[in-house]
């Protein structure tokens, strides 16, 4: 393993924070002891005590997306702001911190992903395969025409008690999960139709073809969005469930917890 002394020597210079992804206790301690700029842990668990941490909630095999992820948690947490330089040091080849970087922080960073993983009621893996699915359907459509989906995510006890079915329920005696590539492919298929998927905390798919009957009053939707943004937007804010919408008319993936928008993003661009 490189001592912190060794890869920190140039990337140091003239930065406003040095960010220290998943280290060790001593490794964090002797770089806190060479730095006389902020030093920010990135990482599952604080279990080191680090004076400024963010918590990383989810596993990034990509290195840049880890990267990205923890910058964007240190911006919401106020912990960087636009235009900050930071080194990053994360594991890349090894158990240990071997790859350090220089990054440029910028405000475009803060997309809301960041907090929608770390604060929805889900778990944050099914929020990322329920995000990663809706974005799927955004690229390629169901056999190339676009679709529209609507996904209820958490809470899915009082979802459903705040809906009413359109149609026969698929998934009432099933015990199958999103994320798995096969009932992925269901989703896909059943997206071509009316209502929205309701999934619980875990991942478990509860339902489809579900009609959401919560009050659209006092929700505040972008305008140009139709009923099922309203929809989505409606049973967040009286459940604390999070929804994520696939647009079929412009495109986009957006989610909405509290009765806000909280993220919108271009599938393209994912």
């Amino acid at each position: 393993m490189a001592e912190p002394s060794e890869l920190f020597t140039e990337l140091l210079s003239e930065v406003d924070a040095i960010l220290l992804f998943s280290p060790t206790g001593s490794y964090y301690e002797e770089v806190v002891a060479e730095s006389e700029v902020p030093v920010l842990v990135v990482s599952d668990g604080d279990d080191i005590g680090a004076e400024e941490f963010v918590e990383l909630p989810l596993e990034f095999d990509d290195v840049a997306e880890r990267i990205r992820f923890g910058i964007e948690g240190a911006l919401e947490r106020g912990l960087l702001k636009d235009g900050d330089v930071v080194t990053c040091a994360v594991t890349m080849f090894d158990d240990d911190i071997d790859t350090t970087s220089r990054v440029r922080v910028d405000e475009d960073m803060e997309s809301g992903i960041y907090d929608l993983f770390s604060n929805s009621r889900a778990d944050p893996s099914v929020i990322r395969a329920v995000l990663e699915l809706a974005i799927e359907l955004g690229k390629k459509g169901q056999k190339g025409k676009p679709v529209g989906a609507l996904f209820a995510v958490g809470d899915a006890g009082k979802v459903m008690n705040k809906s009413r079915p359109l149609s026969y329920n698929p998934f009432e005696k099933s015990h199958v999960h999103v994320g798995d590539p096969i009932v992925n492919v269901m989703l896909k298929e059943f997206s071509r139709l009316d209502g929205a998927f309701v999934i619980s905390d875990s991942g478990k798919i509860v339902s489809a073809y579900r009609y959401l009957e919560p009050s659209a009053e006092g929700v505040d939707i972008p305008k140009g969005l139709g009923t099922r943004h309203m929809a989505g937007g409606a049973v967040t804010r009286d459940t604390n469930a999070t929804a994520v919408v696939l647009s079929e008319s412009d495109g986009l993936v957006r989610a909405f917890k509290g009765g806000e928008l909280v993220l919108e993003l271009d599938p393209e661009d994912y």
